[in-house]
């Protein structure tokens, strides 16, 4: 399988014509632009349907496929963005339907690429962190099947209430009813997960502490060194 790579914002609707014109004609890079463009938007509304990167990612591919096929028909009565990512929720909810006829749920990729990590990042750190997003990314995954794309889209992609509306096909007064009712159910997921841990924020136990130990001993050994011991 192919990666999908992430990408910037889309490209400003005055440019989406100029950019499908460069498709069409087979310029070299312009079909890679449209897909850097486009690729983060995508791969969140899918992975808010489907709830598995794996999947989201081929259903991201099938969605610029078929696109590509049909971008001659694309009006530009919409953006280009809002355009692709009605094929891509089509092609998520075409996976969702394959999927629940054979009565089998794909598992949670959890491949998540660590190499972004800031390398001065300690252990401690990066083991909050992943936990954090852990609790952050579970809780989305168990929202309800009408909310969590609304979700991804307004919350995560920050996009209008009208290009959610129109890129899922919803009324924008269900679009504001969705995104309330997902905010209200992760505010009780995430403090219910992450309630019980609070006490091991900030904690100073562990490799931590036998650090600051072995610190403070070998300050005190140089001191020793340079004067006698106290007492």
């Amino acid at each position: 399988m192919t990666d999908v790579v992430t990408a910037p914002s889309p490209l400003p609707a005055a440019r989406d014509s100029e950019l499908v014109a460069h498709v069409l004609h087979g310029e070299p890079g312009a079909l890679e632009r449209m897909m850097r463009a486009n690729n983060r938007r995508l791969f969140r509304t899918a992975r808010g349907i489907l709830r598995d990167d794996a999947d989201a990612e081929d259903a991201v591919q099938e969605a610029y496929v078929s696109a590509y096929r049909a971008l001659a028909d694309f009006k530009g009565e919409s953006s280009l963005s809002t355009w692709l990512t009605r094929i891509v929720v089509n092609k998520s909810l075409e996976r969702l339907r394959s999927r629940s006829r054979s009565g089998g749920l794909a598992e949670d990729s959890a491949a998540y690429d660590e190499r972004q990590t800031a390398p001065a990042e300690t252990p401690e750190a990066m083991a909050m962190r992943r936990e954090l997003r852990r609790v952050i990314e579970s809780s989305i995954d168990r929202l309800p099947d009408g909310c969590r794309a609304v979700f991804m889209l307004r919350a995560v992609e920050e996009l209008s209430v009208t290009e959610t509306a129109a890129s899922l096909g919803m009324s924008e007064g269900a679009v504001k009813t969705a995104l309330f009712r997902a905010r209200h159910l992760l505010r009780d997921t995430i403090g219910r997960e992450i309630g019980p841990t609070i006490d091991e924020f900030f904690s100073f136990d562990g490799a931590r502490c036998d650090r600051l130990v072995a610190a403070v001993h070998r300050r005190l050994e140089l001191a020793f060194e340079q004067a006698p011991p106290p007492g």
